[in-house]
């Protein structure tokens, strides 16, 4: 039995270097594209995650402000009401009437120390919600691509 030339293992012309080229090229052009479309989605992402940092941080700090002037006006009403007091004390002329003043007083402040500590959680509660408003619509954002996915 004769070999053929074209029944040859080791002959050249079975390899065309022109198709090994073109596949390469659409290799690459694939792994080029896959390429951009993870850096765009990496870098959206990104984007997306700066900007729900900042919008905490923002919310943060106008909830830190909110509290700070909630503490402050508590202090200053108990100031006042101390000072009130103290006044009103000066001017006892019995032991009785001293007796009713303080209990008065005590009663009137934890009154106010009850109320003022409502208003501080509802205003810390008000607070963490809209520290946590962000992150919440971020993640709820990244649930649903995943989801899609």
């Amino acid at each position: 039995m004769a070999i053929k030339k074209t029944d040859d293992v080791f002959s050249m012309t079975a390899f065309d270097p022109s198709k090994l080229s073109e596949s390469f090229r659409d290799f690459a052009e694939k792994g080029a594209a896959q390429t951009k479309d993870a850096y765009a989605k990496m870098k959206e992402a990104a984007e997306d995650a700066t900007k729900t940092v900042e919008a905490t941080l923002e919310s943060a700090q106008a909830g830190t402000v909110e509290l700070g002037l909630k503490a402050i006006d508590a202090l200053r009403t108990n100031a006042e009401n101390s000072l009130s007091h103290m006044e009103a004390l000066l001017g006892v002329k019995s032991v009785a009437e001293l007796f009713e003043l303080q209990t008065a007083f005590l009663r009137k402040q934890a009154e106010v120390t009850v109320e003022q500590a409502k208003s501080m959680q509802e205003a810390t509660k008000k607070v963490a919600e809209k520290v946590a408003a962000p992150s919440k619509s971020a993640a709820e954002k990244a649930m649903k691509g995943f989801k899609a996915a």
